[in-house]
């Protein structure tokens, strides 16, 4: 059953205006219309706006590599290895990034320990031995 903009922008709290632009970009490929022109939102187009919502805000790969992707897909399967070859150089940009934020936690980790152990030391230093 097919799904209407409306009901896809609910799904992925995506806006409507938002989705209209992933279409016109070449984000996710072009979505068929019904009779009265109304886009008519199939399983398969939920899929790409779902991967799309993920490797955008989740992993936050750039629009070109994505467009760059969709555009592969619809070439058919002689772009399979390229496809493959695009999502590998991704991962590595991604997990490369992932390793920096892990560094910044732990960085992170330890000054908010510092000032728990500061605070803690401040605290016991205002009390008085009425306490």
């Amino acid at each position: 059953m097919a799904m209407t903009i409306a009901e896809v922008s609910e799904r992925f709290g995506l806006s409507q205006d938002t989705l209209r632009y992933y279409e016109r970009i070449g984000l996710i490929p072009p979505v068929n219309r019904n009779k009265s022109g109304i886009r008519a939102y199939t399983e398969e187009d939920v899929k790409w706006v779902d991967f799309i919502k993920c490797m955008r805000q989740s992993a936050g790969l750039p629009v070109e590599a994505l467009i760059e992707y969709v555009t592969l897909f619809q070439q058919g399967d002689d772009t399979l290895e390229t496809r493959k070859e695009l999502l590998m150089e991704q991962r590595g940009r991604l997990a490369a990034k992932i390793e920096d934020m892990t560094g910044t936690l732990l960085r992170l980790d330890d000054k908010i320990v510092r000032y728990e152990q500061t605070i803690v030391r401040k605290e016991r230093t205002l009390r008085t031995p009425a306490d």
